[in-house]
Protein backbone atom coordinates (compact mmCIF):
# COMPACT_ATOMS: atom_id res chain seq x y z
CA UNK A 1 0.00 0.00 0.00
CA UNK A 2 1.26 3.48 -0.82
CA UNK A 3 2.40 5.09 2.40
CA UNK A 4 1.16 8.52 1.23
CA UNK A 5 -2.46 7.24 1.26
CA UNK A 6 -2.29 6.16 4.90
CA UNK A 7 -3.87 8.56 7.37
CA UNK A 8 -1.63 8.98 10.39
CA UNK A 9 -3.02 8.06 13.81
CA UNK A 10 -2.35 9.98 16.99
CA UNK A 11 0.20 8.42 19.34
CA UNK A 12 -2.47 7.28 21.88
CA UNK A 13 -4.59 5.75 19.09
CA UNK A 14 -1.60 3.80 17.77
CA UNK A 15 -0.74 2.62 21.28
CA UNK A 16 -4.29 1.40 21.96
CA UNK A 17 -4.31 -0.62 18.76
CA UNK A 18 -0.82 -2.03 19.38
CA UNK A 19 -1.76 -3.09 22.90
CA UNK A 20 -4.77 -4.92 21.48
CA UNK A 21 -2.35 -7.03 19.43
CA UNK A 22 -0.11 -7.53 22.48
CA UNK A 23 -3.07 -8.67 24.61
CA UNK A 24 -4.15 -11.11 21.91
CA UNK A 25 -0.68 -12.70 21.83
CA UNK A 26 -0.68 -12.89 25.62
CA UNK A 27 -3.68 -15.20 25.47
CA UNK A 28 -1.14 -17.78 24.29
CA UNK A 29 2.06 -16.58 25.96
CA UNK A 30 1.39 -15.43 29.52
CA UNK A 31 3.77 -13.50 31.75
CA UNK A 32 6.10 -12.31 28.97
CA UNK A 33 4.77 -8.81 28.33
CA UNK A 34 8.10 -7.21 27.49
CA UNK A 35 9.08 -10.02 25.12
CA UNK A 36 5.74 -9.77 23.31
CA UNK A 37 6.12 -5.99 22.96
CA UNK A 38 9.63 -6.35 21.56
CA UNK A 39 8.50 -9.01 19.08
CA UNK A 40 5.68 -6.76 17.84
CA UNK A 41 8.07 -3.79 17.66
CA UNK A 42 10.42 -5.82 15.44
CA UNK A 43 7.51 -6.62 13.10
CA UNK A 44 6.43 -2.96 12.96
CA UNK A 45 10.03 -1.88 12.32
CA UNK A 46 10.22 -4.26 9.35
CA UNK A 47 12.99 -6.36 10.90
CA UNK A 48 13.58 -10.04 11.56
CA UNK A 49 13.39 -11.65 14.97
CA UNK A 50 15.54 -14.40 16.51
CA UNK A 51 14.10 -16.08 19.62
CA UNK A 52 16.69 -18.12 21.52
CA UNK A 53 15.87 -20.39 24.46
CA UNK A 54 15.86 -23.98 25.62
CA UNK A 55 13.03 -26.17 24.26
CA UNK A 56 9.53 -25.84 25.66
CA UNK A 57 9.46 -22.16 26.68
CA UNK A 58 7.08 -20.89 24.01
CA UNK A 59 9.39 -19.72 21.19
CA UNK A 60 7.28 -21.28 18.44
CA UNK A 61 4.03 -20.20 20.12
CA UNK A 62 5.19 -16.56 20.20
CA UNK A 63 6.07 -16.66 16.51
CA UNK A 64 2.77 -18.30 15.53
CA UNK A 65 0.67 -16.03 17.74
CA UNK A 66 2.33 -12.90 16.35
CA UNK A 67 1.74 -13.99 12.77
CA UNK A 68 -1.90 -14.88 13.43
CA UNK A 69 -2.60 -11.69 15.40
CA UNK A 70 -1.35 -9.29 12.72
CA UNK A 71 -3.38 -11.08 10.04
CA UNK A 72 -0.64 -11.83 7.52
CA UNK A 73 0.06 -14.92 5.43
CA UNK A 74 2.07 -17.37 7.51
CA UNK A 75 4.29 -20.33 6.58
CA UNK A 76 6.40 -22.56 8.81
CA UNK A 77 9.69 -24.24 7.91
CA UNK A 78 11.00 -26.93 10.26
CA UNK A 79 14.78 -26.77 9.99
CA UNK A 80 16.50 -30.17 10.13
CA UNK A 81 19.99 -31.45 9.38
CA UNK A 82 18.96 -32.67 5.89
CA UNK A 83 17.10 -29.50 4.85
CA UNK A 84 18.08 -28.22 1.39
CA UNK A 85 18.04 -24.58 0.16
CA UNK A 86 15.36 -25.50 -2.37
CA UNK A 87 13.12 -26.59 0.53
CA UNK A 88 13.19 -22.94 1.65
CA UNK A 89 13.19 -20.79 -1.48
CA UNK A 90 11.89 -23.27 -4.06
CA UNK A 91 13.35 -24.03 -7.48
CA UNK A 92 12.65 -25.47 -10.93
CA UNK A 93 10.40 -28.53 -11.04
CA UNK A 94 10.33 -30.92 -14.00
CA UNK A 95 6.99 -31.54 -15.70
CA UNK A 96 7.13 -35.04 -17.28
CA UNK A 97 4.02 -34.39 -19.42
CA UNK A 98 5.69 -31.83 -21.70
CA UNK A 99 9.33 -32.12 -20.64
CA UNK A 100 9.45 -28.53 -19.37
CA UNK A 101 10.62 -26.98 -16.12
CA UNK A 102 8.52 -24.57 -14.04
CA UNK A 103 9.58 -22.51 -11.07
CA UNK A 104 7.99 -23.67 -7.81
CA UNK A 105 8.06 -20.96 -5.12
CA UNK A 106 9.09 -22.23 -1.70
CA UNK A 107 7.58 -21.41 1.69
CA UNK A 108 9.77 -18.28 1.87
CA UNK A 109 7.20 -16.61 -0.42
CA UNK A 110 5.00 -15.51 2.46
CA UNK A 111 4.52 -12.44 4.65
CA UNK A 112 5.63 -14.16 7.85
CA UNK A 113 8.05 -17.09 7.73
CA UNK A 114 8.62 -19.11 10.88
CA UNK A 115 12.08 -20.69 10.68
CA UNK A 116 11.66 -23.20 13.48
CA UNK A 117 14.89 -24.38 15.18
CA UNK A 118 17.02 -22.64 12.57
CA UNK A 119 20.30 -23.82 14.10
CA UNK A 120 19.40 -27.47 13.55
CA UNK A 121 19.98 -27.03 9.79
CA UNK A 122 23.34 -27.13 8.06
CA UNK A 123 25.04 -23.83 7.13
CA UNK A 124 24.14 -24.23 3.45
CA UNK A 125 20.44 -24.25 4.25
CA UNK A 126 20.82 -21.42 6.77
CA UNK A 127 22.50 -19.20 4.18
CA UNK A 128 19.53 -19.62 1.83
CA UNK A 129 17.68 -17.11 4.00
CA UNK A 130 20.37 -14.41 3.64
CA UNK A 131 19.19 -12.83 0.40
CA UNK A 132 15.56 -13.08 1.51
CA UNK A 133 16.20 -11.31 4.81
CA UNK A 134 18.37 -8.50 3.51
CA UNK A 135 17.03 -7.79 0.02
CA UNK A 136 13.40 -8.93 0.20
CA UNK A 137 13.93 -10.96 -2.95
CA UNK A 138 15.01 -14.41 -4.15
CA UNK A 139 17.04 -15.36 -7.22
CA UNK A 140 15.83 -18.63 -8.76
CA UNK A 141 17.14 -20.06 -12.00
CA UNK A 142 18.52 -16.66 -13.02
CA UNK A 143 15.28 -14.83 -12.22
CA UNK A 144 14.97 -12.31 -9.40
CA UNK A 145 11.58 -12.59 -7.70
CA UNK A 146 10.28 -10.07 -5.15
CA UNK A 147 8.91 -11.40 -1.88
CA UNK A 148 5.50 -10.28 -0.55
CA UNK A 149 5.42 -7.10 1.53
CA UNK A 150 5.71 -6.94 4.45
CA UNK A 151 8.21 -9.80 4.81
CA UNK A 152 9.26 -10.98 8.26
CA UNK A 153 11.39 -13.92 9.37
CA UNK A 154 10.68 -15.19 12.88
CA UNK A 155 13.39 -17.70 13.71
CA UNK A 156 13.62 -19.86 16.81
CA UNK A 157 16.91 -21.27 18.03
CA UNK A 158 18.06 -23.66 20.70
CA UNK A 159 21.23 -22.74 22.61
CA UNK A 160 24.43 -23.63 20.77
CA UNK A 161 25.66 -26.00 23.50
CA UNK A 162 22.79 -28.42 22.90
CA UNK A 163 23.38 -31.54 20.80
CA UNK A 164 22.64 -31.43 17.09
CA UNK A 165 22.90 -27.66 16.58
CA UNK A 166 25.01 -25.55 14.20
CA UNK A 167 26.15 -22.01 15.06
CA UNK A 168 24.56 -19.35 12.85
CA UNK A 169 27.09 -17.45 10.70
CA UNK A 170 27.88 -13.92 11.91
CA UNK A 171 26.60 -12.50 8.61
CA UNK A 172 23.20 -14.05 9.20
CA UNK A 173 23.03 -13.10 12.89
CA UNK A 174 23.58 -9.46 11.91
CA UNK A 175 20.49 -9.56 9.69
CA UNK A 176 18.22 -10.19 12.66
CA UNK A 177 16.96 -6.91 14.06
CA UNK A 178 16.73 -8.27 17.60
CA UNK A 179 17.45 -11.44 19.55
CA UNK A 180 15.17 -12.38 22.45
CA UNK A 181 15.34 -14.92 25.24
CA UNK A 182 11.99 -15.58 26.92
CA UNK A 183 13.19 -17.42 30.02
CA UNK A 184 11.20 -19.67 32.34
CA UNK A 185 7.69 -18.63 33.42
CA UNK A 186 6.92 -17.67 37.00
CA UNK A 187 5.52 -20.44 39.27
CA UNK A 188 2.09 -18.76 39.17
CA UNK A 189 1.97 -18.69 35.36
CA UNK A 190 3.31 -22.24 35.10
CA UNK A 191 0.60 -23.47 37.48
CA UNK A 192 -2.12 -21.74 35.44
CA UNK A 193 -0.95 -23.56 32.28
CA UNK A 194 -2.22 -26.84 33.74
CA UNK A 195 -5.81 -25.59 33.61
CA UNK A 196 -5.65 -23.49 30.42
CA UNK A 197 -4.17 -26.35 28.40
CA UNK A 198 -6.20 -29.18 29.91
CA UNK A 199 -8.10 -29.94 26.70
CA UNK A 200 -6.36 -27.98 23.93
CA UNK A 201 -3.83 -25.21 23.35
CA UNK A 202 -5.24 -21.64 23.36
CA UNK A 203 -3.59 -20.94 20.00
CA UNK A 204 -6.13 -23.20 18.31
CA UNK A 205 -8.76 -20.47 18.91
CA UNK A 206 -6.55 -17.43 18.33
CA UNK A 207 -7.84 -15.05 15.66
CA UNK A 208 -6.45 -12.02 13.88
CA UNK A 209 -7.12 -8.66 15.53
CA UNK A 210 -5.42 -6.61 12.82
CA UNK A 211 -6.07 -6.06 9.12
CA UNK A 212 -3.23 -5.27 6.67
CA UNK A 213 -4.36 -1.63 6.38
CA UNK A 214 -4.29 -1.27 10.17
CA UNK A 215 -0.84 -2.79 10.38
CA UNK A 216 0.24 -0.26 7.73
CA UNK A 217 -1.05 2.48 10.05
CA UNK A 218 1.22 1.22 12.84
CA UNK A 219 4.22 1.07 10.50
CA UNK A 220 3.56 4.63 9.29
CA UNK A 221 3.20 5.93 12.84
CA UNK A 222 6.44 4.29 13.91
CA UNK A 223 8.33 5.84 11.01
CA UNK A 224 7.01 9.26 11.98
CA UNK A 225 8.03 8.95 15.64
CA UNK A 226 10.48 11.75 16.44
CA UNK A 227 14.13 11.08 17.27
CA UNK A 228 15.82 14.25 18.50
CA UNK A 229 19.42 15.08 17.47
CA UNK A 230 20.56 14.32 21.04
CA UNK A 231 18.99 10.84 20.95
CA UNK A 232 20.50 10.20 17.51
CA UNK A 233 23.93 11.10 18.89
CA UNK A 234 23.32 8.86 21.91
CA UNK A 235 22.43 5.88 19.69
CA UNK A 236 25.52 6.49 17.56
CA UNK A 237 27.73 6.77 20.65
CA UNK A 238 26.49 3.44 22.02
CA UNK A 239 27.26 1.61 18.77
CA UNK A 240 30.61 3.39 18.32
CA UNK A 241 31.62 2.34 21.84
CA UNK A 242 31.24 -1.33 20.88
CA UNK A 243 34.12 -0.82 18.43
CA UNK A 244 36.45 0.57 21.10
CA UNK A 245 35.69 -1.62 24.12
CA UNK A 246 38.73 -3.75 25.09
CA UNK A 247 36.52 -6.79 25.68
CA UNK A 248 35.01 -6.69 22.18
CA UNK A 249 36.95 -7.93 19.16
CA UNK A 250 34.52 -6.69 16.51
CA UNK A 251 31.85 -4.10 17.28
CA UNK A 252 28.46 -3.50 15.70
CA UNK A 253 28.24 -2.08 12.18
CA UNK A 254 26.11 0.89 11.04
CA UNK A 255 23.35 -1.68 10.52
CA UNK A 256 23.22 -1.89 14.31
CA UNK A 257 22.86 1.91 14.56
CA UNK A 258 19.96 1.93 12.11
CA UNK A 259 18.40 -1.09 13.77
CA UNK A 260 18.49 0.50 17.22
CA UNK A 261 16.85 3.66 15.84
CA UNK A 262 14.11 1.68 14.04
CA UNK A 263 13.34 -0.40 17.12
CA UNK A 264 13.29 2.69 19.33
CA UNK A 265 10.74 4.33 17.05
CA UNK A 266 8.57 1.19 16.91
CA UNK A 267 8.60 0.55 20.67
CA UNK A 268 7.86 4.22 21.38
CA UNK A 269 4.87 3.96 19.02
CA UNK A 270 3.59 0.85 20.84
CA UNK A 271 3.83 2.65 24.19
CA UNK A 272 2.04 5.78 23.02
CA UNK A 273 4.99 8.16 22.73
CA UNK A 274 5.33 10.63 19.86
CA UNK A 275 9.09 10.80 20.47
CA UNK A 276 11.90 8.41 21.45
CA UNK A 277 12.82 8.51 25.13
CA UNK A 278 16.43 7.65 26.12
CA UNK A 279 15.12 5.00 28.52
CA UNK A 280 13.72 3.08 25.55
CA UNK A 281 17.10 3.24 23.78
CA UNK A 282 18.77 1.80 26.90
CA UNK A 283 16.13 -0.94 27.15
CA UNK A 284 16.71 -1.97 23.53
CA UNK A 285 20.51 -1.82 23.44
CA UNK A 286 21.05 -5.43 24.54
CA UNK A 287 18.42 -7.17 22.34
CA UNK A 288 19.47 -5.11 19.29
CA UNK A 289 23.27 -5.10 19.70
CA UNK A 290 24.40 -8.08 21.81
CA UNK A 291 24.19 -10.59 18.93
CA UNK A 292 26.08 -8.25 16.58
CA UNK A 293 29.36 -8.10 18.53
CA UNK A 294 32.16 -10.65 18.70
CA UNK A 295 33.72 -10.95 22.14
CA UNK A 296 37.47 -10.92 22.75
CA UNK A 297 38.48 -14.46 23.75
CA UNK A 298 42.18 -13.96 24.51
CA UNK A 299 43.54 -13.08 27.93
CA UNK A 300 41.04 -12.78 30.78
CA UNK A 301 37.84 -14.80 30.84
CA UNK A 302 35.42 -13.43 28.25
CA UNK A 303 32.28 -11.70 29.49
CA UNK A 304 28.86 -12.35 27.91
CA UNK A 305 27.92 -9.88 25.13
CA UNK A 306 24.97 -8.58 27.14
CA UNK A 307 27.23 -7.71 30.08
CA UNK A 308 29.58 -5.79 27.77
CA UNK A 309 26.69 -3.76 26.34
CA UNK A 310 25.57 -2.94 29.88
CA UNK A 311 29.10 -1.75 30.68
CA UNK A 312 28.96 0.57 27.67
CA UNK A 313 25.59 1.97 28.76
CA UNK A 314 26.95 2.63 32.26
CA UNK A 315 29.94 4.50 30.85
CA UNK A 316 27.92 6.92 28.69
CA UNK A 317 25.96 9.95 29.79
CA UNK A 318 22.23 9.53 29.20
CA UNK A 319 20.54 12.50 27.49
CA UNK A 320 17.91 14.30 29.58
Amino acid sequence: MDQMTIERWTAPDAARFAQRIVQNIEKVLQGKHQGVELALAAAIAGGHLLIEDVPGLGKTMLARALAISIGLEFRRIQFTADLMPSDIVGGPVYNPKDGSFALRPGPAFSNVVLADEINRANPRAQSALLECMEEGQITLDGQTLRLPEPFLVLATQNPIDMAGTYPLPEAQLDRFLIRLSLGYPSPEVETSLIATQQFEHPISHLAAVCRPVEFAHLVANAKNTLISPEISQYITAIVAATRKHPGIRFGASPRGTLGLARMARALSCIRGLAYVDPAIVRELAVPVLAHRIIVQTQGAQAKPPAALIQEILASLRTPQ
